[in-house]
């Protein structure tokens, strides 16, 4: 290599004194020619070494019987050894080039190794996605917040490349500068303190699996409600179910209190509590011709006949005048009507039996009584929940009447114009006789 580079050297200073350049110039033009010789041979190299392993390398890869090494492919990662050759190849003839400028070699090699730490960076960075893009398939890994530390490892390479670079090109060691950093721990606390609680916040939701990529979270301070997408080491995506995406700061999931369903999912069953109000005013005792006629309801044909023998027991031992309703011990409508759909529920193929089911009264409010129910259906879907608690609904609202029970809602317009036609109705109705 030396003897073919001293005979180019001769053979180009030969063509520059021919053409009348000047001979204390020769040496600068030579090292221009030479310069750009090298560079385009290195453009050369980059190129061939890019086809072989577009061409060659990514085919071998993809037919071998292994699978993990078709992400190699797939990503493109050994794109970035074709920039290792030439710059191996330029710091191999640099010395030969600047021989007539034995000062700039040093620097000119500061600066080829600094090349070669920047490309060996981009190798490793590349294989670094192809390990978290393979930890991410396997379902060990697939809610973890895989990203948050594979970005860790990156700013911890960022910061070695950056040491190691100005090591070279000072001519310190790196230990020098890791001492300086070191004296800098308060700036670095204030320029990194994002990091920092972002990635004490990854570790400790990993450690304490508080939220993982997929779950429903509910974060009212922020306006979010829906799936995570994506944990970094600084925030966490959440895919609203309007479709718009929630960027939250990490640390905050530790700060702030959050709701996650991941528990209901894991469950299977999904919670539905919601009350239907009756008016005060429809609720009466039930006598025997009521009771008769509920009887042929078969969902509660049972508990009314066993109810009715003990409340007979009831009053008969304690000797009750039972010609008046509100002596002794009676069924209301409104009691036989929780009864209903505690059994319509108990019944209903859709809710989870092995799961609290419970029909209660509440306080009564100006809107009436409440009377809640409280159980699970056996799908966690939203367009299934939803369909099973209106059917559920649908069906109550229905059987309301043959308890003869009113449920209550605010008066309309249409509500308080049939009031008064009804009230005028009785009042023409009624003026004839008065007038009699």
């Amino acid at each position: 290599m030396q003897s073919l580079m001293d005979q180019l050297e001769l053979w180009i200073e030969e063509i520059l004194v021919k053409s009348g350049i000047p001979e204390p110039s020769v040496i600068y033009f030579r090292l221009g020619i030479l310069l750009f010789a090298t560079i385009l041979v290195s453009l050369l190299i980059f190129w061939i070494t890019k086809k072989i392993i577009q061409n060659y390398i990514y085919r071998l890869v993809k037919k071998s019987p292994i699978t993990w090494d078709d992400f190699l492919a797939e990503h493109q990662v050994l794109n970035n050894v074709s920039h290792l050759i030439p710059a191996l190849f330029f710091k191999q003839v640099v010395s030969e080039i600047f021989q007539d400028f034995e000062s700039l070699i040093p620097m000119v090699i500061k600066l080829t190794d600094s090349y070669l730490i920047l490309v060996g960076l981009s190798i490793v960075k590349s294989f670094l996605k192809v390990g978290e893009f393979a930890l991410s398939k396997q379902d060990t890994f697939k809610d973890k917040p895989l990203s948050s530390y594979f970005q860790l490892i990156r700013i911890i390479l960022y910061i070695t490349a950056a040491i190691l670079i100005l090591s070279l090109l000072m001519g310190k060691s790196p230990i020098y500068f890791l001492s300086a950093f070191g004296a800098m721990t308060a700036v670095l606390l204030l320029v990194f303190k994002d990091t920092i609680l972002g990635l004490v916040a990854s570790v400790q939701m990993s450690s304490n699996d508080m939220v993982r990529v997929g779950d429903w979270v509910e974060m009212p301070k922020f306006n979010a409600d829906g799936n995570v997408i994506a944990i970094n080491l600084h925030t966490v995506k959440i895919q609203n179910f309007d479709r718009t995406i929630t960027t939250i700061p990490t640390y905050y999931f530790i700060t702030d209190s959050f709701k996650n369903w991941r528990g209901m999912v894991e469950s299977g069953g999904r919670r539905i509590k919601r009350a239907i109000y009756v008016n005060a005013h429809s609720v009466k005792f039930i006598d025997q011709n009521q009771r008769e006629h509920l009887q042929g309801i078969q969902l509660i044909s049972n508990y009314l006949t066993k109810r009715q023998k003990e409340i007979e027991a009831y009053n008969q031992s304690h000797q009750i005048d039972t010609s008046i309703l509100i002596n002794g011990r009676r069924m209301t409508n409104l009691g036989v009507f929780r009864k209903y759909i505690e059994s319509y529920l108990h019944h209903h193929p859709r809710i989870r039996k092995n799961m609290t089911i419970l029909v209660r009264q509440l306080t009564i409010e100006d809107r009436g009584i409440p009377i809640e129910l409280y159980c699970f259906t056996n799908t966690t879907e939203w367009l299934e929940y939803e369909e099973i608690q209106a059917d559920i609904f649908d069906h109550l609202l229905a059987a309301a009447t043959f308890f003869e029970l009113d449920l209550f809602q605010q008066p309309s317009g249409k509500d308080i114009s049939q009031a008064i036609h009804q009230a005028s109705g009785i009042i023409q109705s009624s003026a004839p006789k008065q007038m009699n």
